[in-house]
């Protein structure tokens, strides 16, 4: 049994079933408010300054903030994400996916407040506010999600998407061109892009590791056992022995699988030939 394992046993009644659908329904809830009451939702993004002053709230209500401003895209990428969502919770179970979403929060929340101490010590010179309106604007729930839709492409890459609902492609070469930029924007972006682009990941990058480490596993595993097989054919095959024997040229059936052999019958005693040498030999009396 894994750690993993051990410790969905202990804890696992307290994970969400179906967390997805109220991670989506947090999203339809931000839209709203990002367009009838955009202060109150100022008042729910993360902000390390004001968790600092008291207002804890932001710990959690950042997730509320919509993964876009339009509203064919918002619709485009709940459906997306409720069926990845979902898909991932069928493949890993309930406790499985609730700790790689929530593990994706945690790394981003400590993102954030790691680029919130940098940023003060860099430039002592800003005000906390200022470098949390900056934060507040960088981070979300976007590379959150792409943590999860890269996972299921690795889970699934044979998957098709129907791209602008009409061309057929599969989710791993969407994901090597999400992922292909995401990295692009890691290596030229700054430091407050690479930390929040990095921690936002981190999920995947142990997700990822731990299924190379699985697959390198089962590869020697059957590497092993192809080995193991050659060997003990091997093996029984020089512990095998012959049951014929010419005894004029020393040949036998394994050597030449070929031939026939016969005992003659003038020789005085079991003496067995070859097709070649049974009526060519000297008989022994």
């Amino acid at each position: 049994m894994s750690f993993l394992d051990k410790v969905e046993r202990k804890i696992g009644r307290i994970a969400i079933p179906g967390l997805i659908r109220y991670v989506i329904a947090c999203y339809i809830i931000g839209f709203g408010l990002l367009f009838f009451a955009p202060e109150i939702l100022a008042m729910l993004r993360l902000s390390p300054a004001h968790i600092m002053e008291g207002q804890v709230w932001r710990l959690l209500t950042w997730i509320i903030v919509p993964p876009s401003v339009h509203p064919i895209f918002v619709i485009f990428l709940c459906l997306l994400y409720y069926s990845i969502g979902m898909s991932l919770e069928n493949a890993w179970g309930t406790f499985k996916f609730n700790l790689y979403f929530f593990s994706g929060i945690l790394f981003t929340i400590l993102g954030a407040f790691g680029l919130f101490f940098l940023a003060g010590t860099i430039q002592p010179e800003l005000r906390p506010e200022a470098i949390s309106a900056i934060i507040m604007h960088m981070v979300s729930t976007n590379y959150v999600n792409l943590s999860m839709f890269l996972a299921f492409a690795v889970l699934f890459p044979d998957v098709e998407l129907r791209l602008m609902l009409v061309l057929p492609i599969k989710i791993k070469y969407l994901a090597m061109v999400s992922g292909g930029l995401t990295f692009y924007l890691f290596l030229t972006g700054n430091i407050g892009t690479r930390m929040v682009i990095g921690a936002s990941l981190l999920n995947f990058v142990i997700f990822a590791i731990f299924v190379l480490r699985k697959k390198q596993s089962r590869a020697k595993g059957f590497s092993g056992q192809r080995n193991f097989r050659k060997e003990l054919k091997a093996s029984q095959k020089r512990v095998k022995q012959s049951i014929h024997k010419c005894d004029e040229c020393g040949r036998t059936e394994q050597d030449h699988p070929e031939l026939e052999f016969r005992y003659c019958s003038k020789c005085n005693g079991n003496y067995e030939y070859c097709q070649d040498h049974l009526f060519t030999h000297v008989h022994k009396l």
